[in-house]
């Protein structure tokens, strides 16, 4: 697999993020579905309406999330709704929907070592496209999170997230979180999900591109309710057609940091064998960790 392109600048503003969407060049069908974490309550770290209010609604998008496997705020519909409107999620394009209020399928898994297949939101079948519209960050059982979890985890349902945390062996909510599991296999699984993911799309003739906003960088993720500050300064937008490439490139640009918090991002991500993901992913044939950065 020759070298993907991956675009990248270091402004984050409203303006820079639809410049960077149109860099990659699709003119995305039919109905848009933008995939984004709503943030638990509590959290400060999720995507900022004002930032990316303008693309959804150039696009005239819709903001498309599932419910959490854990407990929280945002394990049911009504509660989820609720804080994506604290968040500001519902006022842009057209609204909101959260995929798995009616549901879920499974779609296939190829090739894959832990799941035999994935369980998404009933209602991904409404869209024609996709925006993976990642925030990025650490993660306290990832590593980090960028495009592929907002790709497995994101896109599974609460039944799909407890089948991809306990590597193919519940999709209990209640039991996922009391099975014992290898690390590596955990980072595996989310790996195979986001190929299962991408295969559904291409499959149905649908599309999909990838942008992650690295901005108020903190150890932990969007979804923890008591998420602490960010930890090295914000780095900026990087946007691809190829998910591995793009959460390499932004890997790689941590690793580029020389900051006070550097370091502790750094054993986040490496405590949890976070860079696995991409390895294992290209492994799978999602994309490539071989790129070419294009600054603008």
């Amino acid at each position: 697999m020759g070298k993907s392109i991956v675009y990248f600048t270091k402004e984050i503003t409203p303006e820079k993020l639809i410049e960077i969407y149109e860099k990659l060049g699709v003119t995305l069908k039919g109905n848009i579905g933008i995939k984004v974490s709503t943030g638990e309550a509590g959290s400060k770290g999720y995507l900022k309406s004002e930032l990316i209010k303008p693309l959804v609604d150039k696009l005239n998008g819709t903001i498309v999330e599932c419910n959490t496997a854990y407990p929280g705020e945002r394990n049911n519909v009504k509660d989820h709704l609720k804080v994506a409107e604290e968040h500001g999620f519902t006022k842009m394009g057209k609204g909101i929907e959260i995929l798995d209020e009616k549901g879920d399928f499974k779609i296939p898994v190829n090739g894959g070592k832990h799941l035999k297949f994935d369980r998404i939101g009933k209602g991904f079948e409404h869209y024609d496209s996709f925006i993976n519209l990642a925030h990025g960050k650490g993660h306290a059982m990832g590593g980090f999170g960028a495009n592929l979890k907002n790709q497995s985890i994101g896109f599974a349902s609460r039944k799909g997230k407890a089948y991809i945390h306990s590597c193919g062996k519940t999709s209990s909510p209640k039991l996922c979180w009391i099975l014992k599991y290898e690390q590596v296999d955990f980072i595996e699984s989310m790996a195979e999900a986001a190929k299962a993911v991408s295969d559904y799309v291409e499959s149905t003739n649908r599309q999909i591109v990838y942008i992650t906003v690295a901005n108020d960088i903190s150890l932990d993720c969007d979804c923890d309710a008591h998420q602490g500050d960010p930890v090295i300064k914000d780095i900026g937008i990087f946007a691809s057609l190829d998910p591995v490439a793009n959460d390499q490139a932004f890997l790689d640009a941590i690793w580029k940091t020389h900051e006070e918090g550097t370091k502790s991002i750094e054993e986040r991500i490496d405590t949890r064998c976070g860079r696995h993901i991409t390895e294992y992913a290209e492994e799978l044939g999602l994309g490539s960790t071989d790129y070419e950065l294009i600054e603008f």
